[in-house]
């Protein structure tokens, strides 16, 4: 950045041997500070990292199985319901009156003015247990309506999370690279989302009663 300058002589007033000021007049070339500015301006652009869009990997079954019927067990069955106030409930076998949805357990730092917080360790520890008592296990997923799609995306990545760390910790008790375990040790988490009908909501009003009754709600 250059400038210049100039002296400009202040008129004299009145008679005398005074000398007169000079007043210092200062010109600034804003050129080259235009040309950082741009620089500047280029390699924020370039530079800049883009946030990537985020996704969720889903692995389907081949398209030939999604044409056919899957008869699960009644055994073999773990139901997780999302009830329209977010609320967690989950059961094993068909709903009965004597096997009512449960409750998962709301977060241990719940605030007062929150009735029901998610909590993922605990849907996680309940998913991991039940599939390593049976390894055939099956979860169906069912949400209502009202729920919000964050309860969806916390169950979906909840069972991704089961499937990484089971398939790490198998490749590294095998000595192998991920990709490179055997398909029968391989774990794949069976799980499917169904439509939440008006049955559901029924069984989710005897749950809440039962839970009230137990102290849970």
């Amino acid at each position: 950045m250059s400038g210049e300058v100039e002296e400009r002589s202040k008129p004299t007033k009145g008679k005398g041997l005074r000398r007169p000021k000079r007043r210092v007049a200062i010109k600034l070339d804003m050129t080259p500070m235009v040309d950082i500015a741009f620089l500047l301006l280029i390699f924020y652009m370039v530079t800049t990292v883009f946030a990537m869009p985020q996704a969720m990997e889903i692995n389907l079954p081949p398209a030939e199985q999604l044409e056919d019927d899957l008869i699960i067990k009644e055994s073999n069955l773990l139901t997780i319901r999302v009830d329209g106030e977010g609320r967690f409930w989950w059961n094993l076998r068909m709903v009965t009156p004597d096997n009512l949805p449960l409750l998962l357990p709301t977060a241990p730092e719940t605030p007062d003015t929150v009735a029901y917080m998610f909590y993922p360790d605990t849907l996680r520890s309940l998913l991991v247990a039940h599939n390593k008592e049976n390894d055939k296990l099956s979860t169906l997923i069912l949400i209502h309506e009202d729920a919000t799609y964050n309860d969806m995306v916390n169950i979906l990545d909840e069972i991704d999370l089961i499937e990484r760390s089971w398939n790490s910790y198998t490749a590294e008790k095998l000595g192998v690279k991920i990709d490179e375990i055997p398909k029968a040790d391989k774990f794949s988490y069976r799980y499917a989302i169904g439509d939440w009908e008006d049955r559901d909501s029924k069984k989710i009003d005897g749950a809440i009663r039962n839970a009230q009754e137990r102290g849970d709600l």
